[in-house]
């Protein structure tokens, strides 16, 4: 168990950091926020590694589901600060080259933003597993995983974020890399 065995976790780690760094990236454009968020996620994998069920879906359909919920919090978190105090209090700082390497990230990953743009018009249900398969490669049963739905409900979302979006090509090819 990854909460209880160092080296599992560190195997769990480095198997799916570049997933969630790329998931991240797609969502922030800021490299401080999307390191402390990365992070965060794996934090949060610890404290909720208990509640993983491979019947429900894959290990990063999961994991997914908790960087959703990484972001969301982060987020909010932001809201809240940006109306009380300036944004750099508190944050790390990163050297030269994790500055530049996430810059890389996240230039890699405008093209995902925009696209996040076009699909800003979305209710949140149809627009979140949109993201999941089209963005991150999920599997419409992992993208249900993800968002605690079913796949049934998943399936019809997506159809209808893809007709909603039929003239968007970059949500139409299936993926943005």
């Amino acid at each position: 168990m990854i909460a209880t065995d160092p080296a599992a976790f560190e195997a769990f780690y480095r198997r799916h950091v570049e997933s969630i760094t790329r998931f991240i990236a797609r969502r922030v454009d800021d490299p401080h926020t999307v390191a402390d968020l990365v992070a965060e996620v794996f934090v949060a994998v610890l404290d909720s590694a208990h509640t993983y069920r491979p019947g429900l879906g894959s290990e990063l359909a999961w994991l997914y589901g908790v960087a959703r919920n990484t972001l969301s919090a982060e987020r909010r978190r932001a809201f809240r600060e940006s109306r009380l105090a300036v944004r750099l209090k508190g944050r790390r700082l990163l050297d030269p080259d994790d500055l530049v390497r996430l810059e890389e990230r996240i230039d890699a990953e405008s093209r995902a933003r925009r696209a996040f743009e076009a699909m800003a018009g979305l209710p949140d249900g149809e627009r979140a597993v949109l993201e999941l398969v089209v963005l991150d490669q999920l599997t419409v049963t992992e993208a249900a995983a993800a968002l605690g739905i079913r796949q049934g409900t998943a399936r019809v979302r997506l159809h209808r974020a893809r007709t909603a979006l039929k003239d968007v090509p970059l949500v139409m090819e299936g993926t943005i890399r």
